[in-house]
């Protein structure tokens, strides 16, 4: 039975495409980079910022920190608002928590972004704990984070923890702290790529999480 449920927050809950694009533009014109077409910027949205401008486009360690800086010009004042929350997220939330559930979120997205956010939106009410990365880097990767959650959500028992996620970050990091996994489909993952890393679970909508996790009981 799972107790302890654990969220990714991007392409998970909400679908924060139009805000983390416009940021990632932002960011790389700044350097004289203009991008056409937002849908190449996809590959930003779950992994660290600092791979993504590295790996992406070839920065060095040094622009890719500056690089952030600008994204974060732009995110922390419009692009985090420039984001929705899937069609019937809440209704699973709700749900978990009337169930007894205790729900933690685990983001790589910096910790003061995520509870602006959940605050927003009228999602932070749900959880009992929120963890995010940091904004000088000590925390950030996936596993690390995943395993901060799990001690600040005082989980005693993860053979009843699952950690949920759109990106193979998201199961890797699971997966590295020994949890059950489920991956959606709603979000920026795809079959193939939860078939790669090994997700336990796989939800094509949010109400299939609320079937997989009830399937469990």
């Amino acid at each position: 039975m799972f107790k302890y449920i654990l969220f990714d927050l991007d392409g998970t809950l909400t679908d924060p495409e139009i805000g983390i694009t416009n940021g990632v533009m932002y960011a790389l014109e700044k350097f004289g980079i203009k991008v056409n077409d937002r849908k190449e910027l996809l590959c930003f949205i779950g992994p660290p910022l600092i791979d993504s401008f590295t790996q992406f486009y070839g920065m060095s360690h040094e622009d890719a920190l500056q690089a952030i800086v600008y994204y974060r010009e732009f995110f922390g004042v419009t692009g985090i608002y420039e984001n929705e929350v899937y069609n019937g997220i809440e209704e699973v939330l709700a749900t978990l928590k009337e169930q007894g559930k205790k729900l933690i979120l685990a983001t790589s997205k910096p910790e003061k972004y995520a509870n602006i956010i959940l605050e927003h939106f009228g999602l932070l009410k749900y959880f009992d704990c929120v963890v995010g990365a940091t904004f000088d880097g000590s925390l950030n990767y996936k596993s690390d984070i995943v395993r901060v959650a799990l001690e600040r959500g005082q989980v005693d028992d993860i053979t009843k923890a699952v950690m949920i996620g759109d990106r193979h970050h998201d199961i890797n990091g699971g997966k590295a702290n020994k949890l059950a996994t489920i991956g959606v489909l709603y979000g920026f993952g795809s079959m193939e790529e939860f078939k790669e890393c090994g997700a336990d679970y796989v939800a094509e909508t949010p109400a299939d999480i609320l079937r997989i996790i009830n399937a469990q009981e």
